[in-house]
């Protein structure tokens, strides 16, 4: 069985993370989103809140499962045994991180290959960060995330006001 693993943060899953997620899907028997617990960001929805939020948007992706991870990815795909690291590419700032993170986890652990796929060009400008900014602001980001994920955001910018 193939195994991916596609880690992130994930605050919040936006639509084009679950594109990333479904490509992937596609090629591997199974996916696990690893939503990471402590980026070393700030964060609007706590990592239980996150886990939920991404089990509710991939419900109809049988082959993936969502589970938080602490720690080195690398240590992570190994306890679940993914041969592969899935990340997403949106321009090439993207690239020059990923190449970097992508040698590190490679040193770290010599059998975790990573497979990068193309953001979908409806997506090239989308990042969870600049969509908290907009949703903070009043702006529709209904089109951008998955239904529960608007729904989510729009009741945290509420409470925060």
């Amino acid at each position: 069985m193939t195994v991916a693993i596609y880690p992130g943060s994930f605050d919040p899953i936006t639509n084009g993370h679950l594109d990333i997620a479904t490509r992937a899907a596609k090629l591997f028997d199974k996916l696990v989103i690893g939503i990471y617990d402590t980026p070393n960001k700030p964060i609007l929805f706590n990592t239980e809140e996150r886990v939920e939020l991404v089990k509710k948007s991939v419900i109809n992706l049988p082959n993936i499962e969502v589970e938080a991870f602490s720690g080195l990815v690398v240590d992570f795909a190994r306890k679940i045994g993914a041969q592969t690291m899935v990340r997403g590419l949106r321009m090439s700032a993207d690239f020059d991180r990923e190449f970097d993170m992508a040698m590190m986890n490679k040193k770290l652990n010599p059998d975790l290959e990573l497979v990068c796929l193309m953001a979908n060009l409806q997506y090239q400008f989308l990042s969870s960060s600049l969509l908290k900014e907009a949703a903070s602001l009043g702006g529709n980001i209904n089109n951008l995330v998955p239904e529960p994920v608007a729904i989510a955001l729009s009741k945290k910018v509420q409470n925060k006001m």
